[in-house]
């Protein structure tokens, strides 16, 4: 019998504590919740930097309660600002993970990106990194921006 009695949650919940296993080790911390904030954070910078199109393409791929979270405060109509630089990608990225100076930036968005990488289809990875600027590409690892040099 399944936890929840619904066999498609509890799916969904190991899934997303193996996403939070994977981002714990990669940050070399025992901090759920800092992994938690590091998806969440990093989720919503990419999601705001793609197209509409694209993030619903990506946010197909995720676990349910990855979705929810990459969805959570999306405002796709009049979404008129998006990342175009390093700085405007990685401020909201250091003002919710990085403050207590436990990690940088590049470091916690690294750490997603390399989980993505390994759980979302390669084709999907290059169609979201071929949206990025060149700088926030470098931040993928070399695996999932083999196809794009």
């Amino acid at each position: 019998m399944s936890a929840s009695g619904l066999e498609i949650l509890d799916t969904s919940v190991q899934k997303t504590h193996i996403w939070l296993k994977e981002i714990m080790e990669r940050l070399e911390t025992g901090d759920r919740h800092q992994a938690y904030m590091a998806l969440k954070v990093t989720l919503h910078a990419l999601r705001d930097r793609l197209s509409v199109e694209e993030a619903a393409q990506l946010g197909a791929q995720l676990p349910m309660i990855v979705r929810g979270l990459f969805y959570e405060g999306w405002r796709p109509a009049g979404k008129s600002e998006r990342a175009t630089s390093w700085e405007t990608f990685m401020k909201p990225v250091y003002l919710a993970a990085c403050q207590d100076g436990s990690f940088t930036p590049e470091e916690v968005v690294s750490a997603v990106f390399d989980v993505l990488a390994r759980h979302v289809s390669g084709g999907e990875i290059d169609d979201v990194i071929g949206q990025l600027p060149r700088d926030i590409r470098s931040l993928w690892p070399d695996r999932a921006r083999a196809t794009l040099r």
